[in-house]
């Protein structure tokens, strides 16, 4: 063997070790991905299973663990998954979406390896590929901490996982053409919880049991398609306790508003009448509120709930307002042992600053969402791939669009979008709605400190309404119609990440980009080497496979 091969399989084999750490716990799954028919609104579909199971399973795991997912595609077009909000420290390759993955074709499988660090909380994994998401595939992602750090609150009697959307019953490949013929999803025909909306007539089977006296942690997360919903518990408060992978300080809400792509963890307890009650998910900022309910039962409890539903809040100042109650523990501990507030953010000078502006246009006749005027193509060969095997310039350009957009957007191109950050540059992104319609923005491979969300327009004037003490780190942030919100973060994980839009016809027509973070020192303590196993296509599918880039 050649000295240079010998060498390129020496780092390939230490790179796979350093995917997954030796010395920490393993869980491993085995998931099989079909076609099978679901009826969250009782209109028979066509989904997508996992393991046979709408929503998906569970997947619950402690910080540190690596993380094996064997995923085999039974279906006859390609899929892939997200873990939405997982970091993926220095290993973009298991991010799973279309910038750095190969879809996992038909009939074949592949398996994420990954490390939870870092981050306790509640978050979900879901498909990227296609319209995919709008039925199944979609499941929560629970990461407890360890027994060493203690969490601020004492442990629940259970756990519960709730992961509720809005739904359409007109299936993935319809909704697929109508996006490709230049129109957007129109409103939602219904909502569910954990694939399921109680009748309310007695017969129902609860969803969650509770004892009296005793409280419970729920984790709501919200996996639809385009609609935010605000969930309450018949006749009981909630304690917020974590949002996404930060612990909160610990309000009391009668309701929360969760939007699309958001997970929140919360306390309930069960200090009523012992009997059924529900819990309540319905539309926000939609013309026709939409309802779905589901049933809590204590445990020798008797009567059905009463069908008196708790109401919801009115217009989005009141969750502009609720925005701005949610403020980070300072003195919890985080998944080390010391407190989240040891880093000061907000003591750290900003390097460079970003806006992101969204509009829609049409395109040849069809519509198309854009940012900075550029709405994003999706190429046939990831962005990661190109850049590993130093093809990029046939693939995408780097930063195409500007960093302050100008004031009126007058036509839209469609490209890959890259932007080229600097590795630890600290820095501010704007999210500027231009538009009548809510936003949600989602970022992966990082957490970001969520400073401000206001009306109007953003200047630097705006800087002294910031939260530079404790606003909630998180992955992803709502931006009102109209309004702006402003992320501070420090670029500090190497990777190709993606940007995008959580509100999926967007998405899917455009409204994302993508950040690329390279390592100026090409090692392995800022990124990892692609790993044996990776899938390749596109320009890259037949070239040799280039020696390990990091050291």
């Amino acid at each position: 063997m050649a000295p240079l091969t010998i060498i390129a399989v020496f780092f390939l084999w230490v790179g796979s070790l350093l995917m997954v750490q030796g010395g920490d716990p393993t869980i491993s799954f085995e998931w099989k991905v079909t076609y099978g028919t679901i009826s969250p609104l009782g209109v028979p579909v066509k989904g997508i299973l996992i393991n046979g199971q709408f929503p998906g399973p569970n997947i619950n795991s402690t910080t540190n663990n690596n993380v094996i997912v064997n995923v085999f595609n039974n279906l006859d077009e390609p899929f892939l998954l997200t873990w939405s909000g997982v970091q993926h420290r220095k290993n973009p390759w298991q991010d799973g979406v279309l910038g750095t993955n190969c879809p996992i074709p038909p009939g074949t499988n592949y398996t994420y390896k990954f490390q939870v660090k870092d981050q306790i909380g509640s978050y979900m994994y879901y498909p990227v590929t296609g319209m995919h998401k709008a039925v199944g595939g979609f499941g929560g992602l629970r990461i407890n901490s360890r027994l060493l750090i203690p969490v601020p609150y004492a442990d629940p009697a259970d756990d519960y996982t709730i992961i509720a959307g809005d739904f359409f019953n007109k299936g993935h490949t319809t909704l697929k053409k109508i996006l490709e013929s230049g129109r957007n999803l129109g409103r939602c025909d219904g909502v569910h919880i954990n694939g399921k909306v109680a009748k309310g007539d007695g017969s129902d089977e609860p969803l969650f049991t509770m004892e009296a006296g005793k409280t419970y942690k729920y984790r709501i997360c919200n996996a639809g398609l385009k609609t935010s919903l605000n969930v309450r518990f018949q006749g009981h408060n909630m304690k917020l306790v974590e949002m996404e992978g930060s612990h909160t300080v610990q309000n009391d809400y009668e309701s929360l508003d969760v939007h699309v792509g958001q997970c929140f963890s919360v306390l309930v307890t069960a200090d009523q009448e012992p009997m059924d009650y529900f819990v309540v998910a319905s539309t926000r900022f939609t013309k026709q509120e939409v309802t779905a309910t589901g049933v809590i039962r204590y445990t020798n409890g008797k009567g059905a709930p009463s069908p008196k539903l708790p109401p919801p809040p009115v217009g989005w100042a009141w969750s502009l307002n609720q925005f701005r109650t949610f403020r980070w523990n300072l003195t919890a501990s985080a998944a080390r042992p010391n407190p989240q507030g040891s880093y000061k953010y907000g003591s750290v000078n900003i390097t460079r600053t970003i806006k992101l502006a969204n509009t829609a246009q049409k395109v040849d006749g069809k519509l198309r969402y854009a940012i900075n005027g550029a709405s994003y193509v999706e190429p046939t060969t990831p962005l990661k791939l190109a850049e590993y095997y130093g093809v990029a310039d046939k693939v995408f350009k780097y930063d195409t669009i500007p960093d302050d957009p100008p004031a009126e957007i007058t036509k839209i191109t469609m490209e890959p979008v890259v932007l080229n950050l600097t590795h630890r540059n600290f820095m501010e992104i704007i999210f500027e709605n231009r538009e009548t319609a809510i936003q949600s923005y989602h970022l992966c491979g990082y957490a970001f400190f969520a400073v401000a969300v206001e009306t109007g327009q953003w200047s630097p004037e705006k800087r002294k309404n910031y939260n530079l003490l404790d606003a909630v780190s998180r992955h992803t942030i709502q931006v009102f119609p109209k309004s702006w919100a402003a992320i501070l973060l420090s670029f500090d994980n190497c990777g190709m990440w993606n940007i995008r839009s959580e509100i999926w016809d967007r998405r899917y027509l455009g409204q994302q980009l993508y950040v690329s973070v390279l390592s100026p020192n090409k090692s392995l303590r800022d990124e990892y080497n692609m790993p044996e196993g990776a899938l390749v296509c596109g320009v890259v599918e037949n070239m040799p496979r280039p020696p390990p880039a990091y050291t």
